[in-house]
């Protein structure tokens, strides 16, 4: 049986950006969820910082997310949101316990 692959993606928007980065990363929710593999895909906003989102998301396997890394609709929010991302950092994990 494959381990399943959790995700943890940390997207920063710029200060002036944080609406735009924000309406983008919300248009990803229900297509992303309705994916071959895709077991959770959670949006978050920090309470004290709302320039960071994460998204916290769970895949069958590696391969199946690497399909949705692909996808036109991820695609299309990475034309949509350029110049407005400060950082971005993906963590790929398995659970340890």
């Amino acid at each position: 049986m494959t381990t399943p692959l959790t995700i943890v993606a940390r997207i920063e928007a710029k200060p002036d950006q944080v609406e735009r980065v924000k309406a983008e990363l919300i248009k990803l929710i229900e297509p992303t969820r309705q994916e071959e593999g895709c077991l959770q895909y959670d949006l978050h906003q920090d309470n004290n910082d709302p320039t960071v989102f994460v998204f916290f998301e769970n895949w069958v396997s590696r391969e199946l997310w690497q399909a949705h890394m692909e996808n036109v609709h991820l695609q299309a929010y990475v034309a949509a949101t350029e110049g407005a991302v400060a950082s971005f950092t993906l963590n790929e994990m398995t659970q340890a316990g």
